[in-house]
């Protein structure tokens, strides 16, 4: 995975079930993972090993100390857009880049108000009225989806 790849960052992720799926699908998908710690398991978890499965070995992973050693090796050219409930506009409507990291918060609470302020754009998937929220896994496999087909960078089949 190069540096003009779409990226996912996980902002401390404390579910390390989808860690591990999102990990998994960095590795199937040729998109480098971002964990900016701390997190809320071990990354020995057996829990995070069984959602990864043998693709850990496969995954760019990198592993950030903290939100601002994350911000510290940032890509200059690069935006960081954030998924959230609080999203200025729906993930379809927005016109993805190459260069893009997508930033997933913790399950349990988001991201703080600075992670959400330094954020180039924010996006929502549209709900069902009454509806809060979708599991991170399912959202960010989403997003990746559609910011890799409009950048032409899926995979091609064998």
């Amino acid at each position: 995975v190069t540096e003009d790849l779409v990226r996912l960052a996980l902002y401390q992720p404390d579910i390390p079930q989808n860690a591990g799926s999102l990990m998994r699908l960095g590795a199937c998908l040729g998109v480098g993972i971002d964990v900016i710690e701390p997190c809320g398991f071990l990354l020995t978890d057996r829990n995070f090993r069984r959602a990864g499965m043998d693709y850990l070995k496969s995954a760019d992973i990198r592993r950030h100390a903290s939100w601002t050693r994350f911000r510290e090796g940032f890509s200059a050219g690069g935006r960081l857009v954030l998924l959230t409930t609080r999203g200025a506009m729906a993930y379809a409507d927005f016109a993805f880049q190459a260069s893009d990291t997508l930033l997933v918060g913790r399950e349990s609470a988001g991201v703080p108000d600075e992670v959400h302020a330094a954020a180039d754009a924010r996006l929502v998937i549209p709900l069902r009225p009454g509806l809060r929220s979708l599991n991170v896994a399912q959202a960010a496999a989403m997003v990746l989806g559609e910011a890799l087909r409009q950048t032409g960078l899926f995979p091609q089949a064998a």
